[in-house]
């Protein structure tokens, strides 16, 4: 369940944990303790990491960038960039 701001319980104690550079909220107490933790901030690669994401802004940088030195992966990228237009066009 992804909460937002506006979906807090008013008047709810929550209690924030920190795992692997990542910053989660639950509730305290019953009945609303049930409700699965969710992620409220931290290092942004760990983050993006537990969201399942591929890759976070800054990683994807430094990737970019390694191309520019790096002819095996510069040609890997090309194909890879490649596909991902000819599969976004298909749709």
């Amino acid at each position: 369940m992804e909460h937002k701001l506006g979906n807090l319980k008013p008047n709810e104690a929550l209690i924030y944990e920190r795992a692997d550079g990542v910053v989660y909220a639950r509730y305290r107490d019953p009945p609303h303790n049930q409700i699965p933790r969710w992620i409220v901030g931290g290092d942004a690669g760990a983050v993006s990491r537990a969201q399942g994401t591929l890759l976070h802004y800054g990683d994807w940088q430094d990737l970019c960038d390694l191309c520019q030195e790096n002819e095996t992966l510069k040609k890997q990228m090309d194909k890879l960039v490649t596909t991902y237009w000819i599969i976004k066009d298909s749709k």
